[in-house]
């Protein structure tokens, strides 16, 4: 075999490391991305602009009021033992709000890092600034370092690791040889690349593996619509209705306060603010497609489903106004049942925690994957608010005796929903 045929076809088999090696760290790189954690973990007691004061403390400029960022590690992991430990700042911090911090042990350091670099970024507008005018790719950039410079530095290392690995088989083989013409040994005549069985079996076995990962993940993911965003009859913008109007999401959906769905308001609803505001002088509106969207056109859209003319607001008959055709995007499968009260009335659970940074949204799209292991995984993590002996404790959970002699003794410091039943079948399966 010629050096040439030799260096093309360990090229080959180091460009199939690479790509195998490269695509395995950026699948564990993921967990490393700030924001999608912070909405995963810490939406749910935390505001999403991290200086309001919501279930939790306002999060911004949290990292330098810990003296020892380790200790900081410690208290995301595990506030109660460092609580017990009687650590001032972990008891002073206690004393910020009546409701127990949830612990989350499985968080590795990159990950709380990740969580506290998108912090600083989102409290200090830096990621704001990035998706405004002017900002230009340094502000993107800001924005996505959370997710963009793990991969990027795995692929780096990566790189470099399979050039020495080429280097070194290279000169393997050159010493190799010259040791056999030195004792006089007749080297054996290479196999070509497409009748090495060896290398044969090895492309077959990645490409089995990868393929087989791609088939698996899509098999998975039929019917969950993660990202689905529909075409809506209206340009529904949540960003200026919820975010920059600060409408509260009951107000709109109060179901999900005391029933299982969280349902959809009527055309009346709407009409108790858009029958005085019937232009709109918000900022720039723009679909998915980066198309501008006329909001007082859309305005006039609702005044025909309302039938209401704007020119005789006295004459509008309510009885009258017809159903808008919104366009379904979170669905469950018949045989789940799911109850938004339960969640968001008892639980204490945010919207965000579900869908995203909802506020920020013109058009809605699907956040979460919604998927049986979704919700479980939330079950297993989220502690129930046990704390009866205060006044903004569930009296309900006065029931679990064990539970609190396990809590006074020490066996355990606290309850989670699975803890109380959150993992049986039936509790979401007909």
């Amino acid at each position: 075999m010629t050096i040439s045929k030799y260096i093309i076809n360990r090229f080959f088999l180091i460009i199939l490391t690479l790509f195998t090696l490269s695509w395995f760290n950026s699948i564990a790189a993921q967990d490393a991305d700030g924001k999608q954690l912070f909405l995963a973990k810490c939406a749910s007691c935390h505001a999403p602009d991290m200086k309001s004061n919501s279930t939790g403390p306002a999060l911004f400029g949290i990292e330098g009021q810990w003296e020892d960022k380790g200790k900081l590690h410690e208290w995301i992991r595990n506030n109660q033992k460092l609580i017990a430990s009687g650590y001032p700042k972990a008891v002073e911090t206690s004393k910020l709000t009546a409701s127990v911090m949830q612990t989350f042990p499985d968080l590795t350091d990159p990950q709380i890092d990740a969580i506290l670099k998108y912090i600083d970024d989102k409290g200090s507008g830096k990621l704001d600034a990035g998706k405004g005018e002017g900002a230009g790719a340094a502000g993107a950039a800001a924005g996505d370092s959370g997710s963009s410079q793990h991969p990027l530095l795995y692929g780096i290392i990566t790189l470099i690791l399979a050039l020495a690995a080429l280097i070194l088989i290279f000169v393997n083989k050159n010493l190799r040889k010259i040791s056999d013409d030195t004792e006089g040994k007749k080297s054996p005549e290479a196999v070509p690349f497409l009748q090495n069985k060896i290398y044969l079996a090895t492309a077959a076995i990645l490409l089995f593996i990868v393929g087989g990962y791609f088939t698996t993940k899509a098999m998975i993911n039929m019917n969950r619509q993660k990202n689905y965003e529909p075409r809506q009859p209206i340009f529904y913008s949540h960003k200026v209705h919820a975010g920059i109007n600060q409408i509260n999401c009951l107000y709109c959906h109060g179901n999900a306060w005391e029933s299982k769905t969280a349902a959809v308001p009527s055309v009346n609803v709407c009409m108790n603010c858009h029958k005085t505001i019937q232009k709109y002088n918000g900022p720039e509106l723009k679909d998915k497609y980066g198309n501008a969207i006329d909001g007082s056109a859309e305005i006039a859209k609702l005044y025909e489903y309302a039938g209401f003319n704007p020119q005789n607001p006295d004459a509008w008959d309510p009885n009258k106004a017809k159903p808008i055709d919104w366009v379904k995007i979170h669905n469950l499968p018949d045989h789940v049942y799911f109850n938004h009260s339960q969640h968001v009335r008892v639980g204490n659970v945010q919207c965000q925690t579900c869908h995203g940074e909802i506020n920020q949204m013109d058009e809605v799209h699907q956040f979460a994957e919604l998927s049986m292991g979704w919700c479980v995984n939330c079950h297993r993590e989220t502690k129930v608010n046990f704390n009866v002996d205060s006044t903004s404790g569930n009296q309900f959970y006065s029931i679990y005796e064990k539970f609190h002699n396990d809590i006074k003794s020490g066996k355990m410091d606290s309850v989670t929903v699975k803890d109380i039943g959150g993992l049986e079948c039936q509790k979401c399966h007909y």
